[in-house]
């Protein structure tokens, strides 16, 4: 045991110690590669490497599963305290460093990402040139469950955000808006569910938290739409109407500002429906100064009057 010991200070590689883990938590080397972006072989050899230097073997395979031996039970349980306690120590020095340096993980959606984030970034990179935010998009569910990993430092995400570990603040509410183009039967200042029930409709992919909110919007009002496209994009969503393919409910943020498109008319819900966006990261993630700087910036481009203005469409 002295032997392990000795080997585990003096060589452990954390790369090493998050593919075995990975390994672990999905099953397979194949899906611990697609998690950490690279390639199968390669968390192969980390873990090869891993278990030469411990002397141990850490993985079998069960059926058609990666599964831990004992050793690798035993090696799991402090896998994540040694990340976190590696964070800590960084973190920890950061702090002690003159002004905002590192890199900060942020996840988002792509409507936030093209209609929110833009000026907090600029204000960011202007206030703090030797700060870098590395940004990345993709639905709630899959950007949360990113953050529990930390393989994302924090996302800005449509609430509700899944995870135990994970807590979220609120930073805006969005209103829903309908659309339709100007030019061929414009809808009316407000619309109902069945206002909107029998028309062409184009909508958000089923996975979507967005999707979700129509879904029950149009429930309430005892419809069940049946789309005629379902996209993942709400800019895509807004060429399709604009091109007289039918009418969609979108995001307020994306039809204000630079969104604003010269062929489509917006009008308010009725009922009103809003999202709420919010950050969530980890509990128990060491809030460094960059990371500070970036929460920061975003509560505050959030508020009344600050860098973003929500869309009120006429009545």
């Amino acid at each position: 045991m002295r032997r392990i010991r000795n080997t585990l200070e003096k060589t452990l590689n954390l790369d090493q110690l998050r593919s075995f883990a990975l390994v672990i938590e999905t099953g397979s080397f194949s899906a611990a590669a697609d998690r950490l972006g690279i390639s199968q072989p390669a968390v192969s050899l980390q873990v090869r490497q891993l278990e030469r230097r411990l002397a141990v073997r850490l993985i079998e395979r069960v059926g058609k599963r990666a599964k831990p031996t004992p050793a690798g039970m035993e090696l799991l349980r402090h896998a994540q305290h040694i990340e976190t306690a590696v964070e800590n120590a960084v973190d920890a020095l950061a702090d002690h460093a003159s002004g905002v340096t590192g890199r900060v993980r942020l996840g988002t959606g792509a409507t936030a990402c093209l209609h929110f984030l833009p000026a907090v970034l600029r204000t960011l990179r202007e206030q703090f040139p030797a700060l870098s935010v590395v940004v990345s998009t993709g639905n709630t569910e899959d950007q949360a469950r990113k953050v529990e990993e930390n393989s994302l430092d924090l996302a800005l995400v449509t609430l509700p955000a899944a995870g135990r570990s994970l807590a979220a603040m609120p930073v805006l509410q969005d209103e829903f808006v309908a659309i339709g183009r100007a030019s061929v039967e414009p809808l009316k200042a407000r619309v109902s569910p069945a206002d909107l029930g029998a028309l062409p409709l184009v909508l958000f992919e089923p996975a979507a938290n967005t999707r979700k909110l129509v879904d029950r919007w149009f429930a309430a009002g005892g419809l069940q739409p049946q789309p005629v496209m379902e996209l993942g994009s709400v800019e895509a969503m807004k060429e399709m109407v604009a091109a007289g393919l039918g009418y969609a409910i979108v995001p307020g943020m994306s039809m204000a500002g630079r969104g604003t498109h010269p062929e489509l008319k917006t009008s308010r819900l009725n009922p009103r429906m809003q999202r709420t966006l919010a950050v969530v990261v980890r509990r128990d993630k060491p809030v460094n100064k960059a990371l500070r700087v970036v929460l920061d910036a975003i509560v505050a481009a959030g508020k009344p009057g600050r860098h973003h203005r929500h869309h009120q469409p006429a009545d």
